[in-house]
């Protein structure tokens, strides 16, 4: 299966979305569609082999809309929506200069006896003329809104466009029928302009918020260099940074960007990395060290070796992700979308249904049943229902981007705020990882021969324990043999072979499971041990004792105060290891960590991650390790420390750019705020249309026949040009947020 993004363009409404939505899940070979009104993008899954991308194209043209896919997509689609933005300045424009004149000519009809002008005999006797003249060109500027919704209508999926095209274009055909006398009423040449002028001022108001939500991801993308400095048949060469192959070697000089990521071959220098890592200080780099492309250097000058390039670059990665949060949908907004398939249909239902009270039953005039028709038209309002969700979407993963917080999808980003539960991984996640040979304890040997027996052992592991064991040996300068064979035994230990001797390294189990005793002297030395949070294996050689070497892992920097705030927050904390319950217990009391879960091999902590949300809770799991993926995707928010495994962060459903545990909180905060933002727009949406359709449908006038109140059209259309600006306008408001959790 394969995934492609296509812009779009021409979508005037949610309902608009959903229309080319189910096009697009009707053609064979597409697993999945999801078209994001707000970001004008569809995200499609599909099988290559049965369907071209050519053929999305062609269903989403035949629909009316725009769509293009282009190597260039970004640039494009930042052009394509500066023009959009230009045409419909130029077309408000246009039809307001147009719209002023008819509404003066119109003001007579309207005021009656009230105007206090009179016009000349002439302006009264062409009065159908001059208004159909000067409204005629509005209606073609605008002519769009009337081919994409006929077009809905023939195709069976209406969408605002739909509404517009009659309530205007019932207007218009109707003042054409009275002014030029082929039957008898007023004119509405007036109305049918300053809807067309009201509404083409809300699109515009509208694509320029709309353009706004995703400030983010242009500011990602404003990061990266065009250019880079390469070493190319022993000179120096400038080229595009698109032609830039992994393996080049890159000259950066002092103050310039580096171009992609990669390692240091030679020279050294500071350099900014504060836009990846939060990191106010630059971090100084030499040979051997990593550098990510977009950084920036400070002083000194050096070469380096692409790594990754192009789309596998850090930046290219973070902007992917951020891109297809910004498209996904969130849970919530599956309501929305309920509403707004259904929703044109049953507006188009109510207008008739609304005419034929007040025409046929209660008896009132077509002049009044006919205005009562196009206001329930135009106020219905399918785009801010369709906005809700994912411009406060699209600015909340933006700003989480912004802060080191990438949220890869909307789901993550509802469901973080709903969490009871924050389990952590140990090793790596609340410690370093970077564990160290605090004691080594030695029976009927020396200390280096237990080392040395230890490290040699060892040597064939992976195990963060084995690479603290070997790594001491080597810095003492011990020699180091290789075993004739080699067994690890998850979650236990290790057993190696030497000639005809085995060495076992491990727990009290492995121990057990082997027949080597362990007396209460030494399991009181490893208590105590144990109890500052050290972790302690047992090395047997030859059937007997050898010794014990404890361990230690170093507590990260900001672990204890991450834990504290999230306490405060309301949050429970625990912790999955794989260490006996007193080291982990002593960690945990370190970290002031609530639950310790302890003894959990690898292949467990899932079951375990299971079993909390089965009494209940709603887990959010932070992890780093390979061992960690299974937890991460079991949980209901998986968050990866963003300097853990490619494996990690692909199963996580947060990432942590910065590895800061601090950014939990900013996490949580920022899901809590984002759906607040959401709930705010689905009620002013909902309840928009709520009241807005019933009292165009002249509900009040049927309450209170003595009140006389009628809405006039034009209000309808100016509130429904609005509705969807005041929900996008509030979404805006989160481009302010900080995370207050900051030092």
């Amino acid at each position: 299966m394969k995934r492609i993004t296509i812009p779009i363009t021409g979508m005037d409404c949610a309902s608009c979305a959903m229309n080319i939505e189910r096009r697009l899940r009707k053609l064979e070979g597409v697993k999945s569609a999801n078209v994001n009104y707000a970001s004008e993008k569809a995200s499609v899954e599909y099988d290559e082999g049965k369907i071209l991308p050519r053929d999305f194209l062609e269903s989403i043209e035949g629909l009316g809309y725009g769509a293009e896919i282009n190597e260039e997509a970004a640039d494009r689609e930042g052009q394509a929506r500066e023009k959009e933005i230009k045409g419909l300045r130029g077309r408000v424009i246009i039809s307001a200069m147009l719209t002023a004149p008819v509404l003066v000519l119109a003001l007579p009809e309207m005021l009656g006896g009230a105007f206090p002008l009179e016009y000349p005999d002439a302006v009264m006797a062409n009065l159908a003329v001059l208004q159909f003249i000067l409204t005629t060109p509005v209606l073609l500027a605008n002519l769009e809104f009337f081919s994409r919704g006929f077009r809905g209508l023939i195709n069976r999926a209406p969408g605002m466009d739909s509404l517009v095209a009659l309530g205007v274009g019932t207007a218009y055909a109707y003042s054409l029928t009275t002014g030029f006398g082929l039957m008898e009423g007023g004119m509405y040449f007036e109305t049918a302009a300053l809807l067309l002028t009201f509404i083409v001022l809300g699109k515009y108001l509208e694509a320029i918020a709309k353009g706004k939500t995703s400030e983010a991801i242009k500011r990602l993308i404003g990061l990266q260099p065009r250019t880079a400095l390469v070493m190319r048949g022993g000179k120096e060469n400038e080229i595009p940074i698109k032609d830039v192959a992994v393996g080049d070697i890159i000259i950066v000089k002092p103050g310039g960007k580096i171009p992609v990521d990669g390692v240091v071959m030679e020279g050294e220098s500071s350099v900014d990395e504060s836009m990846i890592t939060g990191e106010s200080l630059p971090a100084h780099k030499r040979k051997g060290d990593v550098v990510i492309g977009a950084t920036i250097n400070k002083s000194g000058s050096f070469r380096f070796r692409a790594r990754k390039v192009g789309s596998d670059t850090m930046l290219a990665q973070i902007i992917k992700l951020v891109e297809d949060a910004q498209g996904s949908k969130a849970p919530i907004q599956k309501l929305a979308d309920l509403v707004a398939g259904y929703f044109v249909v049953a507006v188009i239902a109510l207008a008739l249904l609304a005419f034929g009270h007040w025409y046929f039953i209660a008896g009132s005039s077509f002049i009044f049943a006919l205005t009562i028709l196009i206001s329930t038209l135009i106020i219905a309002c399918p785009c801010a229902m369709g906005l809700a969700t994912p411009t406060a979407v699209m600015l909340g993963t933006g700003k989480g981007a912004e802060n080191g917080v990438l949220f890869k999808n909307a789901e993550s980003l509802e469901l973080l705020e709903k969490a009871t539960m924050v389990v952590f991984d140990k090793t790596g996640t609340i410690t370093k990882g970077e564990p160290a040979v605090t004691d080594i304890v030695a029976f009927g040997l020396k200390e280096t021969e237990l080392l040395a027996v230890a490290a040699s052992a060892e040597s064939g592991s992976e195990h963060f324990l084995a690479k603290a064991i070997v790594s001491k040996a080597k810095k003492m300068k011990l020699k180091i043999a290789s075993p004739r064979k080699f067994e690890a035994i998850a979650g236990h230990g290790i057993r190696a072979f030497f000639r005809d001797s085995a060495v076992i390294i491990g727990n009290h189990l492995l121990m057990g499971k082997n027949g080597i005793s362990v007396g209460e002297d030494v399991a009181k030395k490893m208590h105590e041990m144990e109890l500052e949070g050290k972790t302690v294996v047992i090395v047997a050689a030859g059937g007997r004792l050898a010794g014990l070497i404890a361990i230690s892992d170093t507590m990260k920097e900001h672990s204890r105060d991450a834990v504290s705030r999230l306490r405060k927050a309301g949050y429970e904390t625990a912790m999955i290891t794989g260490d006996n319950e007193r080291t982990a217990m002593a960690i945990a009391k370190q970290a002031g960590i609530d639950r310790v879960l302890a003894h959990v091999l690898p292949e467990d902590k899932a079951g375990e991650v299971k079993r909390l949300q089965g009494n209940g809770e709603r887990v959010v799991f932070v992890g780093d390790g390979i061992n960690d993926a299974p937890a991460l995707a079991q949980a209901d928010v998986g968050i990866a420390i963003g300097s853990g495994t490619d494996v990690a962060i692909e199963s996580g459903g947060v990432v942590l750019v910065k590895s800061d545990l601090r950014d939990i909180v900013s996490a949580i905060e920022l899901s809590r705020y984002t759906m607040k933002k959401i709930r705010q727009n689905l009620f002013w949406a909902f309840a928009y249309n709520a009241v807005g359709i019933p009292v165009a449908m002249g509900a009040l006038r049927a309450i209170d026949p003595a009140s006389g109140f009628l809405l006039s059209p034009v209000i309808a259309g100016a509130a429904m040009a609005f509705s969807s600006v005041s929900v996008v306008s509030n979404s805006l408001l989160m481009r302010g947020w900080r995370p207050k959790n900051t030092d």
